[in-house]
Parts: C-alpha cells; structure tokens; sequence
C-alpha cells in the first residue's frame, strides 16, 4: 500500500461509501516562529477551515508525551494515545488519512505513530492542505468513537543504544538541515552536531518546491547514493522525532523500511556523557 495519497485520489475516496477517517495535524516548530509572534495555534487553524470531516489532533499534546530527559516529543503514553484516536474515530478496519499545514512533519509522525501502534492502512495527503483544491469547512465533526486499540512495535523503533550501534553497523540518517548536523548552529537543543556515524540527509531534499514528494524513483535514487536500499537496514533521527518521521515516511515511498529513533537529538544531546562529532563527514 501506498504511504502517500494525492488530493484527487483522496477526494475520489471520499465520495466512497467507506470514506477514510481524515486527521488535521497541523503543526509548527515553535522556534519557525518570527520573533515576538504568538506560537502557532493548530486548533485556531482548523476552526478557520478543515477538510470536510476532519478531526483535528494536537501533535504536542495527543502525539507525543512531555518534553523531559527522552527528548522534546517522547512517545505518548500508549493508552492515551489510543484514547486520543478513538476520539478522532479511528478504527483498525477503516482507513485514516492524516494531513498538515504543508511541510509534512506533523503528519508524517501521526502516519508513524499509527503504524508503530499496528494501524493496517494508514496515509499522509501528499502536499498537504495547500494540495487541496476543494472548499474547506469550519463545521466540527463529532464522530462515533472508534475502535483502534493500539498494538507496539509494528514498525521500527529506535533507542539512543540502538540508534548508535546502527551508525556503525547500518545506515543511521540524520534528517535535520545540514548547519546542524555539522554543528555550526544550534537553535534548540543543548548542543550542535551530530551522532558519530550518522549521515546527513535533510528531510527538505526529498520534496519539490510545491511540498509534494519527489517521484518514488528519484527517492530510491537519493538513499542508494546515500548508501540504502531495501536491503540494509537503514534508522534515522532529527531534532525531537518530527521530521524524522517525514524521512521514514519518504523512505516508504522509496520501498525501503526504516526504523526512527524518536528521542532523536534533543534526548542524544541532553546527555553530556554521549559523544558528539561536528563537520560534514559522519565520524
């Protein structure tokens, strides 16, 4: 199955008598936000024009637990995140499609989230909202709760020991920009740089300029010159396990299967006892 879903495609499904269930999880980096500004409201968006359906799913809150010592978006607690999707009307037998503001991240870690937790059929709109051409709503959906009870483990997941003994043994890539992995800023976490062995692979590369994924063979074409393919085992990380998922979700597209270590670098480099390397060269 597909992990991505055009907007036609999605509107075709949604004339269907078994519409899939549709999440709004938009989100934004606080630290994208202009200096001064008010931090981004996800729900305030939804209220002023959704999908039609669509539920909307708060990332911080329903999609990651507090920010602490695993990182700046750890794992929900399993039961409360199966609550949350119940909520929103999520049922291991109907499809859900989960959609954002456009970059992609939100959605792309709803998408794993789902996946981790053994949803069967689960896509991101590809290009977002911005990719819907359609009319909007502003109506709240109350929709029956569901039944999806959630299941761990279904899809790859990482620890800190886990993703370092992948940089040496495998493929670990690093989705966050490059000025980062290399350790010439650093506008969150503790410190710059990167975990030793890890490849840079900025998330950003695998879209084109209208948001939309690149063609499933130039990403395939991408991570072999980056040293995967389907049969290396390949993890990756990113600042909190955000645009990580964006990656693993652009690696499905790709037909290559990827595990995310969700602490990422805001739990890596809380640690002072755990090795850092700078530059552009993973070691």
């Amino acid at each position: 199955m597909n992990a991505i879903i055009s907007a036609s495609e999605l509107e075709n499904e949604l004339a269907d008598g078994n519409p899939p269930v549709l999440l709004d999880v938009r989100w934004q980096l606080s630290t994208a936000k202009a200096a001064g500004a008010a931090p981004f409201d996800g729900g305030a968006a939804y209220a002023a024009g959704h999908l039609p359906g669509a539920v909307f799913v708060d990332l911080d809150r329903e999609l990651a637990s507090a920010p602490g010592g695993r990182g700046r978006h750890p794992l929900p607690d399993v039961a409360e995140f199966g609550a949350a999707m119940r909520r929103a009307g999520v049922s291991s037998g109907r499809p859900v499609v989960v959609y954002d503001g456009g970059q992609g991240w939100a959605a792309a870690r709803a998408w794993w989230l789902l996946r981790w937790t053994g949803h069967p059929n689960v896509r991101v709109l590809d290009g977002g909202l911005p990719a819907w051409e359609a009319a909007l709503s502003t109506d709240v959906p109350a929709p029956a709760e569901g039944d999806f009870t959630p299941e761990p483990g279904a899809a790859g997941l990482l620890d800190a020991d886990g993703a370092a003994a992948l940089a040496r043994s495998g493929l670990l890539l690093d989705a966050r920009a490059g000025e980062r992995y290399r350790g010439e800023v650093e506008p969150i976490d503790r410190v710059g740089g990167h975990i030793p062995g890890a490849v840079s692979a900025p998330t950003t590369d695998n879209v084109a300029a209208d948001g939309r994924f690149r063609p499933a063979d130039e990403l395939r074409a991408r991570f072999k010159a980056l040293g995967a393919t389907e049969d290396d085992e390949v993890g990756v990380y990113c600042g909190s396990g955000v645009s990580g998922a964006h990656e693993v979700l652009a690696l499905a597209v790709a037909g290559i299967p990827a595990a995310l270590y969700v602490g990422s670098w805001s739990e890596w480099s809380s640690d002072p006892g755990r090795p850092v390397a700078v530059g552009p060269d993973p070691q």
